[in-house]
């Protein structure tokens, strides 16, 4: 559907992407993974036709986009941008607005705006004023307000940072709707590794601008790999240096945290621990695991029978655990708890 061809974009001195090269098929759910600052946003934009390339080409079902056929590309797309900007009316009147715009009926402007609340559940949400609405809900706004105008590429940028996890399993779940009722092609950018491995089909890995690698979900994130190490405060990816203990395990030290190992090694590493991998209780660990740390809840994210947890305990810790577990703790933000992990659930990359 749409393809970037060795894209390159400059402000000034700052290079935003460098030497870009990606296809998305029709129908595809496609996401663009990598750490903030790293170029995601800015090729969300060439994508949508708000920015065109300062090198390179962009292709739109195989008709090269120059500056002339700009407004076709973003009549066939829409961005749902990070950071969301209400209009000062009702809700109805926000998701209208495009429709409007385009010069659709007053009756099918009604039916779109009906059936785009009802897939982001604000049914009987209308009249409200949309300024009113919690970030979340006025996210689920502005994912209705490009879901009415049935473009074909759909791109997000971001759509479930620092939402709760209510917000982001709705949002998520009207992103499959589209995708898989309405057959639009999304392209989601997101720094949520586990968010791109469950909903994916391909990813493209973005660091520093550049490309890093494209693949399958499962082929990306199926092993640690040292371009992922941008990630660590997602994947539990930490570097280090290890010195060895008599008994031939290793000590190492991620930055004031210490990290038991069932390997031998000596010098600069870097770790690995799966998310599942990690226990976490209210109540101090009593376990023959080698690593136990005390820490506080900073981030929740629900993965529908699963519950995603960031840790501050002295370094950032995500843990995966079930929802059964989460309800049961009765886990909260800022909450105390304690993580153990055996010695040899870490990995070596």
């Amino acid at each position: 559907m749409i393809e970037l061809r060795n894209v390159t974009v400059k402000y000034g001195d700052l290079t935003a992407l460098e030497d870009v090269t990606l296809s998305v098929h029709e129908g595809e759910f496609f996401t663009i993974v990598g750490p903030n600052g790293s170029g995601k946003t800015t090729m969300l934009r060439v994508m949508a036709g708000l920015e065109y390339p300062t090198r390179g080409e962009v292709r739109f079902r195989g008709k090269k986009i120059d500056k002339s056929t700009l407004e076709m590309l973003r009549a066939k797309s829409t961005l749902v941008f990070q950071k969301t900007v209400m209009f000062n009316t009702s809700v109805f009147k926000n998701v209208a607005y495009g429709l409007k715009a385009r010069g659709f009926s007053e009756e099918e402007i009604r039916r779109r705006v009906r059936e785009a609340l009802k897939v982001v559940k604000l049914e009987g949400f209308g009249d409200r004023h949309a300024k009113a609405l919690s970030g979340g809900e006025q996210q689920r706004v502005s994912l209705a307000r490009a879901m009415v105008l049935g473009t074909e590429l759909l791109l997000l940028d971001e759509p479930t940072a620092n939402l709760d996890p209510k917000n982001a399993s709705i949002i998520e779940e009207a992103i499959a709707y589209i995708r898989d009722k309405k057959g639009v092609t999304v392209v989601m950018s997101t720094h949520n590794m586990f968010q791109a491995r469950r909903l994916a089909e391909r990813v493209a890995v973005i660091i520093d601008g550049k490309i890093r690698h494209i693949g399958y979900a499962d082929e990306v994130f199926g092993e640690p790999s040292d371009y992922l190490v941008s990630f660590a405060r997602l994947e539990n990816l930490f570097s280090g240096s290890a010195r060895s203990l008599e008994d031939g395990t290793s000590v190492v030290d991620i930055g004031g945290v210490e990290i038991v190992t069932v390997f031998p090694h000596k010098g600069k590493v870097t770790l690995f621990i799966r998310p599942e991998d990690i226990i976490v209780s209210r109540k101090p660990i009593i376990s023959s695991a080698r690593n136990s740390f005390k820490g506080k809840i900073t981030e929740i994210s629900d993965l529908g029978n699963l519950v995603r947890l960031r840790v501050e305990a002295g370094r950032k810790f995500t843990v995966q655990i079930t929802k059964r577990s989460f309800i049961d703790m009765n886990l909260n933000l800022g909450e105390e708890v304690f993580l153990a992990f055996k010695a040899s659930s870490v990995r070596v990359v």
